[in-house]
C-alpha cells in the first residue's frame, strides 16, 4: 500500500471502531483507542474492569483486512485462546504489543446491531446525495432491519425492510431506485411511522 492508501485504511479503521467507545468489543474489553503505525493500525484495547485490568495493543497490517472486518477479528482474539510467538510480542507505551496475523484468524460474524450500525452510517453519508434522506430505522428481530426514509423527489416517508445479511453496498447503492419501483410497494397499514412499505428481504 502507498502512503496516502495506509492513511485511508487508517481512517476508515477509526470511523468503524468509533461505536466501541460506548460499548464493550467483547466481554469485559473495552476500546481505548485507534493509533497509527506504518503500515499497519494498532487498536488499543482495555481488558478486564477491576484493578487487575490490563491494556493491549493490537496491530494489524493494512493491506491484510478491510476495517469492516476488524471488530470481528478483535472479538475472536479477545475471547479465545491465542497462541503468539515472541516475535509477534512487544511493549509500546506500558501496553502489551502483539502482532497479529489476520490470515490465520476466522473473525466472528457481526452481531445484529453491529450490521444495522453499517447500514444506518452508510445511509446518513452526508457525502453521497444519491440516498434517500434516513428519518429513522428499526430493528425488527430475525435479522430484519425497517429504514425509515423519504426520498426528495416524493412527500410522505417510506418503509424499507431489508435482511441485515444481504451485501449491503450493492444494497444501498440501489436502494433510491428500488424504492421507486411500485412492485414492492405497498400501503403501511401496521405501522404508523411511514406510509408506504417497500419489502426488500427477498433482494
Amino acid at each position: 500500500m502507498t502512503d496516502s492508501e495506509d492513511r485511508e485504511q487508517q481512517a476508515a479503521v477509526t470511523r468503524r471502531l468509533l461505536y466501541y467507545l460506548n460499548s464493550p468489543i467483547a466481554p469485559y474489553c473495552r476500546l481505548r483507542g485507534v493509533l497509527p503505525a506504518p503500515g499497519a493500525v494498532r487498536i488499543a484495547v482495555r481488558a478486564g474492569d477491576d484493578e487487575n485490568a490490563r491494556d493491549f495493543l493490537y496491530e494489524i497490517p493494512n493491506d491484510t483486512v478491510t476495517p469492516y472486518y476488524i471488530p470481528g477479528l478483535l472479538r475472536t482474539v479477545l475471547t479465545g485462546p491465542q497462541i503468539y510467538s515472541s516475535s509477534d510480542l512487544g511493549e509500546v507505551r506500558g501496553m502489551t504489543l502483539i502482532r497479529l496475523r489476520p490470515q490465520e484468524i476466522t473473525p466472528d460474524p457481526e452481531p445484529e446491531q453491529g450490521r444495522a450500525l453499517t447500514v444506518v452510517h452508510a445511509l446518513c453519508d452526508p457525502g453521497d446525495d444519491e440516498n434517500p434522506f434516513l428519518l429513522g430505522f428499526l430493528i425488527l428481530g430475525g435479522g430484519l432491519l425497517r429504514l425509515y426514509v423519504q426520498r426528495p423527489d416524493r412527500p410522505g416517508v417510506i418503509g424499507a425492510d431489508i435482511r441485515l445479511n444481504n451485501t449491503r453496498t450493492a444494497l444501498i447503492a440501489s436502494l433510491p431506485s428500488l424504492l421507486e419501483e411500485e412492485q414492492y410497494q405497498r400501503p403501511a397499514s401496521d405501522d404508523p411511522h411511514c406510509d408506504l412499505l417497500v419489502d426488500l428481504t427477498d433482494w
